[in-house]
């Protein structure tokens, strides 16, 4: 039986044809599709973390030493706010975080 795609399998597909291999975040209602997709796609990996926070900080940092796009992920509200300041240091260092 074929799964139908969903939008979730459409944004991990988009992200993996940037060149993204690895999103950080924490799992949450929000984002649950989205860390279901990328654990069906063998060509992205999904690291939790324990904070967002901590999750942004660590894409920045792979992006910074690899020069490759690095994703970051909350859930809404309060998650997503978290992302903001390992987001601001992507920012100053000019390196490739998608969030």
């Amino acid at each position: 039986m074929i799964m139908a795609r969903t939008v979730a399998d459409v944004i991990v597909e988009t992200l993996v044809s940037c060149g993204v291999k690895r999103i950080y975040g924490i799992p949450g209602d929000s984002i649950d599709p989205l860390v279901d997709s990328i654990r069906r796609n063998k060509e992205i990996q999904y690291v939790q973390g324990r904070h967002e926070e901590g999750s942004a900080l660590e894409a920045t940092f792979e992006a910074r030493m690899t020069g490759m796009p690095v994703a970051c992920m909350g859930t809404s509200g309060p998650g997503s706010i978290h992302l903001l300041n390992g987001l601001y240091e992507a920012k100053l260092d000019h390196v490739p975080v998608i969030a």
